[in-house]
């Protein structure tokens, strides 16, 4: 009986372990940058009488550079998905099912792409041509949206 409770001792303090590690991993961030991911697919145009179609929040891998303006990718000329990147690669960080994500990121400027097979997609710039820039100030959360708007129609 004994040996019987002090199994199962050990097995509730083992799923308790790995419970607490669990929400470990849901780092709480108190400067970088939080977000959502939304994907726009279809007809997007507004049509008398109806509700306009709602985004859908997506899971995906977001790659936070360097401040990175247009003069320092490469771009397909077919996809219009940027090949390559010449800044340094900060941060990576992959956004729940509804699209949501945060990094924790040192006070800075930085670039936001999202991953997709080999290729890179970003579709915000700025007046200077800097892609997606998003600044991170000393003890702030920054918040973006991220539009994947590659499959929609205007």
């Amino acid at each position: 009986m004994l040996k019987n409770l002090f199994g199962l001792g050990v097995i509730v303090a083992t799923i308790c372990a790995c419970a607490s590690t669990k929400n470990a991993k849901k780092e709480i961030i108190t400067q970088g940058i939080t977000g959502v991911v939304f994907e726009f697919t279809g007809n997007q145009m507004p049509m008398q009488g109806e509700e306009p179609p709602k985004p859908k929040g997506i899971k995906a891998e977001i790659l936070v550079y360097e401040k990175t303006n247009i003069n320092q990718t490469v771009k397909d000329a077919k996809t219009g998905f940027f090949t390559k990147i010449t800044t340094q690669k900060i941060a990576t960080v992959v956004s729940d099912s509804t699209g949501k994500f945060s990094v924790a990121l040192p006070v800075g400027t930085y670039s936001l792409f999202v991953k997709m097979g080999n290729s890179y997609y970003a579709n915000l710039f700025n007046q200077f041509n800097d892609i997606h820039a998003v600044s991170v100030h000393s003890g702030t959360i920054a918040t973006t949206t991220i539009r994947i708007s590659h499959k929609a129609v205007y």
